[in-house]
């Protein structure tokens, strides 16, 4: 089975509000070669009371000034939908409240991503369900019993669900990345996995694929000097277009298995590189050749060194040159 792993550029709000921005934002991305870009759809008085504390990683303004600020109204996100559709990848928003849920109905959204800290709101996960459409689930700050129940309601409507190892970290130390619990999701759950990477580079993310991830989420910005909550733990365009060369040289290889019981392409190289059978001294006709007399050298055209019981304790057929390869025709 091939693998096509769906590399997702996740831009959130790195744009700042400025939608010249996130225009340009997806056209970088699709020249990384991704598959989709995703972003956030903060609805400010929706998601959060004016008090609410700012992350750690980010105390450049409140959170909720923060989100009115950045957000985009609907006749935006009809233009950067479409502008994704331009530039042939998929447009995917995250909803951080049922009215965001709405929008992302409204302009068509194909499949849904779940943030990490979505997954135990259950009313939202239950309108996302009824949607029918598909979904990836972020585990980011989950233990396996709320992972459970986000599962179970997902499931219940028959979406297809794809579950995200995730680590609540920015940037992730690589000994917290949870390589394992991608595993163990998968063997849990019975539903494709992936990751959603937060770790300063690509290797976390190449590991992953070659481990079955069939979704790699990585956060994008023009520049890790850029304002806001994410830019500093992203891939800049080149470290992005480095990470899909590297997704889909490891699909290459993975998707090419090799034959190792068949080495007739090395044939040339074999005779050249491999040993025979030769005389080390002259040999005459009727003598008993002893071991003493036979040594391995290059090239390999001649009797294979793993022939050498059929030569020591037996008689030359013909006399035989120091120096010169043994042949079955030598040996009586």
């Amino acid at each position: 089975m091939g693998m096509d792993t769906c590399i997702i550029a996740e831009i959130g709000s790195v744009h700042d509000g400025s939608l010249g921005n996130a225009t340009r934002l997806i056209d970088a991305a699709a020249e990384c070669g991704v598959n989709a870009v995703k972003f956030q759809t903060h609805i400010a008085p929706a998601e959060t009371l004016p008090d609410a504390p700012m992350p750690p990683f980010f105390q450049g303004e409140p959170r909720y000034a923060y989100f009115e600020r950045t957000g985009f109204t609907r006749k935006q996100w009809q233009a950067l939908k479409a502008h994704c559709e331009e530039n042939n990848v998929e447009f995917l928003s995250s909803p951080f409240s049922i009215e965001a849920v709405e929008l992302l109905e409204e302009l068509g959204i194909s499949q849904y991503k779940i943030p990490s800290g979505e997954v135990t709101n259950l009313p939202l996960l239950g309108v996302v369900a009824k949607s029918g459409k598909p979904v990836l689930l972020s585990s980011g700050m989950s233990s396996w019993a709320e992972l459970d129940i986000a599962v179970e309601i997902l499931t219940q409507h028959h979406n297809d669900v794809t579950i995200l190892q995730c680590t609540t970290e920015y940037p992730c130390e690589y000994q917290h990345v949870g390589l394992n619990v991608m595993l163990e999701m998968k063997e849990r759950y019975k539903l494709p996995v992936g990751l959603s990477d937060h770790t300063a580079t690509i290797y976390a993310s190449l590991a992953a694929v070659t481990l079955g991830a069939s979704v790699i989420e990585k956060h994008f910005a023009f520049s890790r000097k850029m304002y806001g909550s994410d830019a500093k733990h992203s891939l800049e365009p080149a470290g992005f277009a480095d990470l899909v060369n590297g997704i889909r040289t490891i699909e290459l290889m993975m998707n090419n298995p090799v034959d190792k019981s068949d080495n007739n392409r090395f044939k040339e190289m074999k005779d050249i590189f491999e040993k025979s059978l030769v005389a080390l001294v002259d040999i005459t006709l009727g003598e008993t050749i002893n071991p003493e007399m036979i040594g391995a050298k290059k090239p390999g055209t001649g009797m294979a060194t793993a022939k050498l019981s059929q030569v020591v304790g037996h008689v030359a057929a013909r006399s035989i040159k120091a120096h010169s390869l043994i042949t079955e025709e030598d040996i009586q």
